[in-house]
């Protein structure tokens, strides 16, 4: 059975779109796709949230982009898909769910949160590194587009995301908040 989602729950289901949403706002304007600090507040959605309520706050972000708000590092709007970055931001969704699942019943130790992140970062990269690619192709017409998508929007990324990770599972474990939103539901 299923248990509802406590006002507590809902509450940070919001802030974390709102989390991902700044995190768009911090970046480093590189071309294709630019550099911010989205992925690591979709990685802690993950981790905080669990699988289903972290990519349901990741969801909530795309739709909320989509719908017009400029809530994406280049804007917003159903523009958006034809976008070379758009793919990253399915990723988001996917993201949480490779995290939460890993997390489930393990306790949350750097060594064990480090894994989680990897995982998370690697499901952004599964859908954004294709997008990306299949973007360059039949959009800018490059004929070397999977070598382009894999320097242009992985490699560069790399550095600061083996950072994020670092940074993740080092304060995470510190957070006792978790505790908070795992309890079971009681009335």
């Amino acid at each position: 059975m299923n248990k509802p989602y406590v006002p507590h729950k809902i509450a940070l289901i919001a802030i974390f779109a709102a989390l991902t949403a700044s995190g768009a706002l911090i970046r480093i304007p590189i071309p294709p796709v630019p550099i911010t600090l989205q992925s690591f507040f979709v990685i802690m959605a993950g981790l905080i949230l669990g699988p289903k309520a972290g990519a349901l706050s990741q969801v909530i972000y795309l739709l909320v982009g989509i719908l017009g708000l400029p809530v994406f590092s280049g804007g917003g709007g159903l523009s958006y898909v034809l976008r070379p970055s758009f793919g990253y931001l399915i990723g988001f969704i996917l993201a949480p769910l490779a995290v939460g699942s890993f997390m489930e019943n393990r306790e949350y130790k750097p060594a064990n949160i480090f894994i989680a992140s990897c995982l998370g970062m690697l499901a952004i990269y599964m859908v954004g590194v294709p997008y990306l690619a299949i973007y360059m192709r039949y959009i800018l017409n490059k004929p070397d587009a999977i070598i382009l998508a894999i320097k242009a929007g992985l490699l560069v990324f790399l550095p600061g995301d083996v950072l994020k990770i670092i940074i993740l599972a080092i304060i995470v474990p510190k957070l006792n908040l978790f505790y908070i939103w795992r309890r079971p539901y009681s009335k």
